[in-house]
């Protein structure tokens, strides 16, 4: 069988090559001259007929798989070189970019944003907003984190919104395009959501700007790409909103959740202690309105938890990650929204009450496993 194996090159060259499975072997037809016996009987000649198909055979046999044996090292040589060339390559332009990330730590779509770049060990400083003041992204018309700053040489690029942002760089990484033209595959639209209010919203955010052959490449076939697709939008629109109903259910959970809060963002003193029991108080009645609003269950863990198997049975028994042998932006994109609820009783209640604990675990294993 043959096979084909491709690498991308610094500049979104692409290379393939076809290395071909174990050669055909022709053997030249005996003369049968001189094989021939006396009439009467088999003679010398006869014997040496019976005996040399089995002495060819055996050596063609031999000869076919020592040729085996050397086409199979030959290729998992190559497959090897691709990778480290590969992997080389993307190091190369991950080298290229100074990545800042403002961010409220405890926000599901940062988390995402993070877990993408700790995945593809790609260097960033987190600057953490003050969620109050926002003094720290006044620099921005757009108001809402995350906000990753790109510096690519003498050129810097602003990237808003999570799923912008993840798309945008794996683009980068895979094609080697410039980030401000990748940029440009991604406009902002205005539009009026469910309450009335002008939001901004992304074309294309779940897609990457790959030609064919990188499409092919990275996804092996179209169905894969579509399901990436499907589950990073099934993140944002409606996992992330199980979020907060669940981490302020009651008024003890709402408190501790504030108190976590507090404790990892930027606050000040006053702040903070407003925060804790002013936000706690107010997050408690907001989180009614968005049960309300997403059509919950009486008790939201429910969700959570029908949410939590439903994604689950979605990768499957016959693969560790929904990517296959390795996270891809989906499974990313489901840990991250997931992980901000760490050390909280919602987070315990889900480990505890559903199948989701040991795929958790191999994409969190599989993110500190990254080589940096």
């Amino acid at each position: 069988m043959a096979h084909a194996v491709r690498a991308l090159w610094p500049g979104g060259r692409a290379l393939t090559w076809r290395l071909g499975g174990r050669p055909a072997l022709g053997l030249p037809a005996q003369s049968r001259a001189g094989l021939t016996g006396a009439a009467g009987g088999p003679g010398p000649a006869a014997t040496t007929r019976k005996g040399c198909p089995r002495l060819l055979g055996a050596a063609a046999l031999a000869l076919g798989g020592a040729l085996g044996l050397y086409h199979t090292a030959r290729w998992h040589l190559r497959a090897q070189n691709l990778r480290a060339d590969l992997s080389a390559a993307q190091l190369s332009l991950s080298s290229r970019l100074q990545l800042t990330l403002y961010q409220y730590k405890t926000c599901p779509f940062c988390s995402k944003v993070r877990a993408f770049l700790d995945f593809h060990a790609l260097p960033y400083q987190v600057v953490e907003v003050n969620p109050v003041r926002r003094a720290e992204i006044k620099f921005s018309s757009y108001r809402k984190v995350p906000i990753l700053l790109a510096q690519e040489g003498d050129s810097l690029q602003q990237l808003n919104d999570s799923s912008v942002i993840i798309s945008a760089l794996k683009t980068y990484l895979v094609s080697g395009q410039p980030l401000e033209d990748i940029i440009t595959y991604y406009p902002p639209m205005k539009a009026v959501n469910d309450q009335g209010k002008e939001v901004t919203e992304f074309c294309n955010k779940y897609w990457l700007m790959l030609d064919e052959k990188e499409a092919q490449w990275m996804y092996g076939g179209k169905e894969a790409r579509t399901e990436e697709m499907k589950w990073r939008q099934w993140a944002d629109d409606w996992l992330v909103h199980l979020i907060s109903p669940n981490v302020y259910r009651t008024p003890t959970e709402a408190l501790a959740s504030f108190d976590y809060i507090v404790k990892e963002g930027n606050f000040g003193t006053v702040e903070g202690a407003m925060a804790k029991y002013m936000g706690a108080a107010a997050m408690y009645l907001i989180s009614k309105r968005l049960k309300s609003r997403h059509h919950l269950q009486d008790d939201v863990r429910e969700d959570l938890y029908e949410a939590a198997n439903k994604w689950v049975a979605a990768v499957g028994k016959d693969r560790p990650f929904m990517g296959g042998q390795k996270p891809n932006l989906a499974d990313l994109a489901v840990y991250g929204v997931l992980r901000v609820m760490e050390g909280l009783e919602a987070f315990d209640d889900l480990m505890r009450h559903t199948h989701i604990q040991p795929w958790y675990l191999r994409v969190e294993k599989a993110i500190a496993e990254a080589p940096q």
